[in-house]
């Protein structure tokens, strides 16, 4: 009875203390700020259309092969990329054949699209977590003009569009320009609220 008292209960109480603890109180009050402070990334950066259906994240890349869109960044996460259950970069050295195949492919590709112009590096190489909406404004910029003449806009039209989805570095350091092809291309569809 005495080890029961002196220890079992003491463990038992302090199991279910820690538990409640760790394991109710703190993600309660973590998602309760989180809901508060930033609500629209807590809920997944989610882009919504006007009728409230959401179409995408702003935080997750997707393929988009129309020349009426703006091309994001190669995935390497899974199959057909943009995987979130895969995601990861392609891990693979740049002395390896299936690399240099898949980068000289991805040249050739952006040159029958786009013309002979040189080509922004972060348009023929995967991110690391192969799931990036972003690329460079370089980037961006490379696409305008067949963007434009795919939909019969101007290019100073689509430049617009994409100078309102294009990030500058935070503080004018911290990271880099970039802009976010989902919402671009979701811009220019009319489907952003």
């Amino acid at each position: 009875m005495t080890f029961l008292r002196r220890t079992l209960l003491p463990a038992i109480l302090v199991l279910v203390v820690l538990t409640v603890i760790t394991g109710v109180i703190y993600p309660v009050a973590i998602w309760a700020v989180g809901q508060v402070v930033f609500p629209t990334q807590a809920n997944g950066s989610l882009i919504v259309r006007d009728d409230g259906t959401a179409v995408a994240s702003s935080l997750i890349g997707q393929s988009f092969t129309d020349p009426k869109y703006f091309t994001g960044r190669l995935s390497a996460a899974g199959s057909d990329g943009y995987d979130g259950m895969a995601s990861a970069g392609s891990n693979l050295a740049t002395n390896n054949e299936n690399l240099i195949n898949r980068v000289t492919r991805s040249v050739a590709d952006f040159k029958a699209r786009y013309g002979d112009a040189p080509i922004p590096v972060d348009l023929i190489t995967t991110s690391a977590s192969g799931l990036d909406p972003n690329v460079s404004p370089a980037g961006a910029d490379y696409q305008v003009a067949t963007v434009a003449a795919a939909r019969g806009m101007s290019d100073a039209d689509v430049r617009a569009v994409v100078a309102r989805h294009t990030a500058e570095p935070i503080l004018g350091f911290l990271g880099e320009a970039h802009v976010n092809v989902v919402e671009v291309n979701l811009d220019l569809d009319g489907l952003l609220r």
